[in-house]
């Protein structure tokens, strides 16, 4: 800047330095990141959309291996672009949406008195080693080994590592517990044959909770409390789940459940009694036993995807890593854990096939990526001459419903129709669409609202719409 300012100083190259200033001043303005009085155009947003299946980017050409709803609109509208078999780029609006998911596992989580912590994915295999799951993970577990010949894996989970700080800690007293350490970081799995888009991928977000208590009785209230609080995540997102009792699998302990969202693509097979509340994965169930073992009533099955599970794991791990506190007595005593796992990304994916159509994506209303789409008219239509209301109606919104700020998208497209620009944002699943048609002609302005969530279309007056906004819209 100062330089070209220098180049400035003779009254000849005034006018030519004031248009290089001006331009360079609207290149700065254009590109520098959106503030509170810039608009969040499509146009300039990495979105890449493939509308039509055959265009879709799929890895080794197998068009047949889109078998499930979510994957194959996640990757028509560009929510996600295949990187390796079961790895998968996530592209801006996925990473809003995953950004909002985990605002409301942190306030679920930190309600309840977990701490956010951030431990390494590569873990050293002495620790595996030492409770024996090196082995019995079997080809699943990434194994690497560095320049120095020393081995690793990229952390599935966590239970080594965490039981281990914790063991390292020589100082912990009964009155410090209980200790409730969660992330929320990439997890990997070598799965033998990756599918489902975001359902059963290599790498994946997780969720996983790790706790210690003193005692355990005190670790049992602390496992109630956990799933409840998954209770409250689900319920707050809208997603009909069920927390089933299951299999403690390599993880370990005495007591299990998974929760468990009603699909037909799921992989796990339930038992669920209509009587009364209990349910089960049929891992758990005798192959014979056909009634509920509490009220003897007839089980029905269905499928589900697991996006959560919950273990009390007792002394298993911390009986082998030493991870103690001293008691009331003044002895030292094995702390009692549990942990808790929420798959994020899965979470995502499971809630566009519970929620959608098969051609449109509905997202809980929370996890929307934006809320607001905004479509102005076509460039060179009859209702053109509106089309600064749409601008006007942009910054009304976001200055009226302070929520909103950062959550109103303008479609700047306008060389495309109405139509063509509807029917992309009700692929894209935006909870609210607002078009300035042909009653934004009239005095006053008329704009056409499209509430994805519940089919309805209002026209509503420039007020109209920002109390319909404000009164309805959740943002978290």
């Amino acid at each position: 800047m100062e330089g070209l300012l220098t180049r400035c100083r003779t009254s000849s190259a005034l006018a030519a330095c004031s248009r290089q200033l001006s331009r360079y001043i609207h290149h700065r303005c254009h590109h520098q990141a959106p503030g509170k009085g810039q608009r969040l155009v499509l146009s300039q947003m990495f979105q890449p959309q493939n509308l039509r299946e055959d265009q879709m980017p799929v890895l080794e050409g197998k068009s047949d291996s889109l078998t499930c709803k979510s994957q194959r609109l996640m990757l028509q509208v560009g929510l996600i672009v295949p990187a390796s078999p079961g790895c998968y780029h996530l592209l801006p609006y996925t990473v809003r949406t995953m950004e909002k998911l985990v605002r409301v596992i942190d306030q679920e989580m930190q309600a309840i008195g977990g701490q956010k912590v951030n431990m390494p994915s590569l873990c050293p295999a002495e620790l595996w080693q030492a409770t024996s799951r090196w082995d019995l993970m079997g080809k699943e577990l990434l194994k690497l080994r560095d320049r120095h010949g020393k081995e690793y894996c990229l952390g599935p989970t966590h239970e080594e590592v965490v039981t281990a700080l914790i063991a390292s800690q020589k100082q912990l007293s009964y009155k410090q517990l209980p200790f409730l350490l969660y992330q929320v970081t990439r997890k990997f799995r070598d799965e033998p044959r990756p599918r489902f888009g975001l359902l059963r991928g290599r790498e994946f977000y997780m969720k996983d909770m790790y706790t210690f208590d003193s005692s355990p009785e005190a670790a049992q209230q602390t496992y109630r409390l956990v799933c409840d609080a998954y209770c409250r995540l689900f319920d707050r997102l809208g997603l009909p789940f069920l927390k089933v009792q299951a299999d403690v699998g390599s993880i370990g302990g005495m007591l299990s459940h998974e929760f468990q969202l009603p699909a037909d693509i799921g992989e796990d097979q339930l038992a669920v009694c209509p009587s009364c509340n209990f349910s089960t994965n049929i891992e758990m169930l005798d192959l014979s036993q056909a009634n509920c073992p509490t009220c003897q009533s007839p089980l029905t099955q269905t499928k589900g995807i697991e996006v959560g599970h919950t273990f009390y794991l007792g002394t298993k791990y911390s009986s082998i890593f030493n991870a103690q506190f001293t008691n009331a007595q003044g002895k030292p005593s094995l702390a009692e854990m549990g942990c808790y796992g929420l798959g994020v990304t899965r979470i995502l994916a499971a809630a566009i096939e519970v929620f959608s159509t098969e051609d449109s994506i509905r997202w809980p209303s929370l996890l929307a990526p934006y809320q607001v789409c905004l479509i102005p008219p076509k460039r060179g239509s009859k209702e053109a001459e509106a089309a600064e209301l749409t601008g006007c109606l942009y910054d009304h919104i976001t200055g009226a419903v302070p929520q909103l700020h950062r959550e109103v998208v303008l479609d700047d497209r306008t060389h495309l129709t109405i139509g063509n620009r509807l029917k992309d944002a009700n692929k894209l699943g935006y909870p609210f669409v607002i078009i300035t048609g042909k009653r934004a002609l009239e005095d006053p302005a008329h704009f056409e609202v499209w509430c994805q969530n519940t089919g309805e279309v209002f026209f509503l007056t420039q007020e109209g719409v920002v109390e319909l906004l404000r009164t309805h819209v959740q943002v978290v």
